[in-house]
This record gives C-alpha cells, structure tokens and sequence, in this order.
C-alpha cells in the first residue's frame, strides 16, 4: 500500500548516491495522494484514448502510417512550459554534466528507437482491433522484466518469472486464437504481421525503457525532474522528425488530402482526431513524469502496463469488439500476471525499507557509544 512516506524519502541510486527524489515532499497527505491521483488519471485516460481514437483514426478511411506515427510524439511542445515548473533546488544539485556530444548521442539514440517504437505500433493498430492490440501491448511488462534483467541487474525471482509466463502465455492465446480477427477486411496475413509488430513493439519500448534508465543511472548520473523531461522533449523531437522523413519518403504525404478529404466523419473530425492523439500522448506523458516524482518509476510505468489491460474494456462498449472466450482468458491472466509483478515489487520495497530501518538502529547505536 502507498503512503506518502514513499514520497518523503530520498532515493539510493545504484551508485550509493542520495538523490532528493521528489520536489514535492512538503505536501501534505491528501494534496499528496490528490497529484498521485490526477497524474495516475492521465496515465489511464492518455493511454486509453490514443489506442481508442487511433483505432477510430483507421476506422474511419485514415491509411497513413507515418502518419499516425508522427502524432505520436508531435505533441512535444506541450511539455516545455513544464521545464520552467523545476523546483528551485535543482539549480544547487552539483553533478559533473556529460558533454555536448554524449547527450546528443544519448537522445538521438533514444530518439531512433521512439521513433521505430512508434511506428511498429501503428502497423499493429491498423491490423488488429483496439482490444487485441492493447491485450498484446500487456506483454511489455514481460519484455521489461527480461531486459531490466540483463541491463539494469534485477533479480529475475520466481514471481517474475511466473509473470513472464502468464504473460507470454496470454500473448500466444490471442495468436493461436481461430476466432482473434483484425478490423474489417484484414486478411489472416495482415493479423499476422500487425501482431509480430505490436509484440516487437512491446519489445522495443521495454527495450528503451532499460536503456533509459542506464542512462540516467551512467551517463545522466542523475534523475531530476527537468532531466526526465528533457528526456522526453529531446527524444519526442528526434522521432518526429524522423516520423516526418519516413512520411515524404514513402510519398503518404501526397494521400494526405485526398485521405482528409475521404474520412468518414469529415475533414474537420480528421484534423480533431489527430490532434487528439497528439495531445493524449503528452497527457500520458505528463501522468508519467508527474508518478515518477510523486512515487516512483516504478510505480509510473506499472500504470502504464494496467492501463492496457484496461482498454479491452473500453474497446468493448467504443467500437463493440468481440469478447469471446478466450480473449476474456487472455486479459484475465493479464491481470494475474500484472499482479504477480507488482507483488514482487511490494516485497522488493518492503525488503528495501527493512534494511534501511536496520541501517537507522545500528547508526543510532554506533553513535550513542561514541
């Protein structure tokens, strides 16, 4: 259970460094856990509105992928007036800053993967419907369980591991499925790779994920909250123009009028509805950077994962998709595998917190002997 302890006590890198976590730590306990509320609001409802108004996006005659790529991340500029929010106490942290160069390399890097990431997820949306997209999109939970494990030296216990499991299994559910079916007019093949896509997307965002944090952890060497932004800024910037070069590239610019022109709902519900999505990805991103410092990453990105297992749901009464059998089991043993994580993770904190009340009771002896 969350207290607003969590948020009061510095956080340990893995370097043995004390790191002033959150500059929110003199809240009080309801406008405490009033921001967890509102920020962990944004995670749910961001998420859930780019699947649901993505999948509308191709519903309604939208065919560009780079497209629906690039408003993925163009909704960046949102998030700037944020960086003049830093708490002031930032500016007296000092820390060797890495060079021009290793930053640069360190986001357009990052900003590649985004931008792949992005893309990967789109071509999996077009194919499959938003509950079957989102059902796979759980796995990543799985995917960063394995990563944070060879990249970031997180034990790989067996409830992790049986989360991997319930996870992978609920994936190849779906897959195997004879009744699972894209929108429309999809084609068995076209399933077939919007699913291989969502799955490496899944890969590829947990991918990034471990990589961010070791470069926060390596690089960065610290974790505050104008760098987590910048992070965020800088790399949305480097998928969207990459997003912008694949858009000229393929020539899916020159349908672009003719794609406005040709939407169902009008030209003026196409421009909403991109808009839209751009701005419900910054809302998530917000909720996201908003739970890292009133809790954890941690907590943050465990949101994320629930939030997919959720849209199902919503995907159920939007667009009426079917709930057979075994997509019921397959978001069913999502939840069970998201609550075998998250357990994990309470007993990992609860460990964490006893070794450092230990740590307390032995200093406090070693200086009432002195």
């Amino acid at each position: 259970m969350l207290s607003i302890a969590d948020n009061q006590e510095p956080f340990l890198n893995k370097d043995g460094n004390l790191v002033d976590q959150s500059p929110f730590v003199k809240l009080n306990r309801w406008k405490w856990w009033l921001l967890v509320a509102i920020n962990t609001i944004c995670i749910i409802a961001g998420q859930s509105a780019t699947v649901l108004l993505g999948r509308f996006y191709f519903d309604q005659g939208g065919n560009s992928k780079w497209m629906a790529t690039l408003v993925q991340g163009a909704g960046f500029p949102i998030l700037i007036p944020f960086l003049f929010l830093r708490p002031s106490q930032e500016a007296s942290t000092s820390s060797t800053s890495p060079s021009i160069k290793t930053l640069a390399s360190v986001y357009l890097f990052l900003g590649l993967l985004l931008a792949g990431d992005n893309y990967l997820y789109s071509v999996g949306l077009l194919y499959l419907s938003a509950s079957t997209y989102s059902l796979i999109s759980a796995t990543q939970l799985a995917f960063n369980a394995v990563f944070s494990y060879f990249l970031n030296s997180h034990k790989f216990t067996a409830l992790i591991l049986n989360s991997v499991t319930i996870l992978t299994l609920s994936a190849a559910l779906i897959a195997v499925n004879d009744d699972s079916e894209g929108p429309s007019g999809v084609s068995k093949g076209k399933f077939l790779l919007g699913f291989l896509c969502t799955v490496g997307a899944s890969a590829l965002y947990s991918l990034m994920l471990s990589l961010m944090q070791l470069s926060f952890q390596k690089v960065l060497k610290k974790e505050t909250f104008s760098v987590v932004l910048e992070m965020q800024i800088y790399r949305s910037i480097v998928a969207s123009f990459v997003s912008v070069l694949g858009l000229f590239a393929s020539g899916e610019w020159k349908s672009l009028h003719q794609e406005m022109e040709d939407f169902n709902s009008g030209r003026v519900s196409y421009v909403l509805t991109l808009v839209s999505v751009a701005l419900a990805w910054q809302v998530c991103a917000v909720g996201v950077v908003g739970l890292i410092f009133l809790v954890s990453s941690l907590f943050s990105n465990v949101i994320g994962t629930l939030s997919l297992a959720v849209t199902p749901l919503s995907a159920l009464v939007v667009f009426h998709d079917k709930m057979n059998g075994v997509k019921v089991i397959a978001m069913l043993l999502a939840f069970c595998g998201f609550a075998s994580y998250i357990y994990q993770n309470y007993l990992d904190n609860l460990k964490a917190r006893r070794s450092d009340t230990d740590c307390d009771l032995q200093e406090s002896r070693d200086n009432s002997s002195c």
